[in-house]
């Protein structure tokens, strides 16, 4: 069921963006009066066509789904009737291929800021920004942030949620400099915290990066749950059960799913000893022996290979929902889709620079994930993953990068400068560059995306 969801949420995923980003092409193209001969989802040997509108547009579903294109009337590309050279798209003025080369990013930048404001007018659920007990001698507990803090701001932005504590903190961590959070302690009074990000590295960025930093979210002192208990697992083995409530490890008692999670990792291939309540009542003590994992760091780490949960209503206290008015929201949804892009404008620049891992390049198979993980967990986050993608594809195609959208864009531009078009050989160069640039990232992206299934 699982893998159903997952290629489900991704084909409809891709899909959509696809569309839409080719719609944005095929629209102001219509617009400038140029003619469109074919509008392509997808690469190859045609699945699906039919033949629509005034000129008689051929509309395609082809068999390799990742991309697509509107194909205009060109000279380049074939003869073209004397009595519809006007409609050519090489006849047209250099502004009006710029708009229509421009409006294919642009309409996934739209699509995102629609499904942003849609969540902002519906309200988007999330965990109050409360601090956990900083970890020892780590720079949160230097900083001296401790268990209750409320954080309002971090620089210059205020957050309401934890989810936007983390983004805030992640664009200014990649600064590497001290981070000003301002907060409420436990009693209520305003404080500042100096958080001192200027030891992370590259790979710290890439994975957990707050827990580097010894900042977590705040974990109620409520006695977890198991979940769903995974075949063949540790927890399975040892006979947990879903429902299960876990009341001490050892002769440890146990207030908190962290505090579960902590001793498990730290004791992979060792027994330990769960105390049990079982529908109502105790049950004779449990061994589960947690099997040993090793992470991107080479450390090894127990996992048991079940979920640890409260119950849902013993969490409200601590969440909050995010939620405007339908004009606020639209300014909402474009701060949030203009943040994104720059963010993701410098987290490539950061890379090309070494400063952020490569391996936070991802292909189809993680996107595919990501995909099917934010469907199984509702429609909101699958509509904040849609908006995310939306605005990745859009960044992506205004790269200058020969073949992309951005690639145009630049000649486009030379030419205005220039006063005349860039030479085809120049544009044959350009093209093999690009093939070349774009292959070798679409080679490393699924080398990511392989390491991350080999890895768990």
């Amino acid at each position: 069921m699982n893998l159903v969801t997952t290629v489900g949420a991704f084909v409809v995923a891709i899909g959509l963006l696809i569309v839409v980003h080719e719609f944005g092409h095929y629209l102001v193209a219509r617009l400038c009066g140029v003619k469109v001969l074919r509008f392509s989802v997808g690469f190859g040997r045609a699945l699906w066509t039919r033949h629509a509108g005034a000129d008689r547009t051929e509309w395609v579903v082809a068999a390799f789904p990742l991309g697509g294109y509107v194909k205009m009337l060109d000279e380049r590309e074939g003869e073209v009737a004397p009595a519809e050279l006007a409609r050519a798209f090489n006849r047209q003025p250099v502004s009006r291929r710029l708009a229509i080369v421009s409006a294919g990013p642009a309409a996934n930048f739209a699509l995102a800021v629609l499904l942003y404001w849609g969540l902002f007018v519906h309200g988007v659920p999330g965990v109050k920004p409360l601090v956990g007990e900083p970890a020892a001698g780590s720079a949160a507990a230097r900083a001296g942030f401790a268990r209750g803090d409320l954080i309002s701001r971090v620089g210059d932005a205020s957050v309401e949620t934890w989810q936007d504590a983390r983004w805030a903190l992640l664009k200014q961590a990649v600064q590497r400099a001290v981070i000003e959070i301002r907060v409420r302690d436990a009693s209520g009074a305003p404080a500042l915290r100096r958080l001192d990000a200027s030891g992370l590295t590259a790979a710290d960025i890439d994975g957990d990066f707050l827990r580097v930093l010894g900042l977590a979210r705040f974990q109620p002192e409520l006695p977890p749950q198991v979940g769903r208990v995974g075949a063949g697992g540790a927890a399975e083995r040892a006979g947990l059960r879903a429902g299960d409530e876990i009341l001490a490890i050892g002769d440890r008692p146990v207030r908190s799913v962290e505090q579960a999670i902590e001793t498990i990792r730290a004791n992979a291939g060792r027994p330990l000893v769960f105390s049990v309540r079982r529908g109502g009542a105790v049950v004779p003590p449990l061994v589960v022996v947690p099997d040993a994992y090793v992470e991107k760091d080479g450390a090894s780490v127990g996992r048991m290979n079940a979920v640890l949960q409260v119950k849902p209503e013993a969490y409200e206290p601590y969440l909050v929902r995010q939620s405007h008015g339908w004009f606020e929201s639209i300014g909402k949804a474009l701060g949030r889709t203009w943040d994104m892009s720059i963010f993701t404008l410098r987290m490539l620049g950061k890379m090309v620079t070494g400063e952020v891992s490569l391996r936070n390049l991802s292909g189809p198979i993680t996107i595919a994930d990501y995909a099917g993980q934010s469907a199984q967990s509702g429609w909101i986050s699958y509509l904040m993953f849609l908006a995310l993608i939306s605005i990745s594809l859009g960044v992506l195609n205004l790269l200058p990068v020969p073949l992309l959208d951005g690639g145009h864009l630049m000649y486009y531009t030379i030419e205005i400068f220039k006063g005349s078009p860039v030479s085809d050989r120049a544009v044959e160069i350009g093209q093999q560059v690009g093939v070349a640039l774009l292959f070798s990232l679409m080679v490393f992206a699924l080398y990511n995306d392989i390491n991350r299934l080999l890895a768990g």
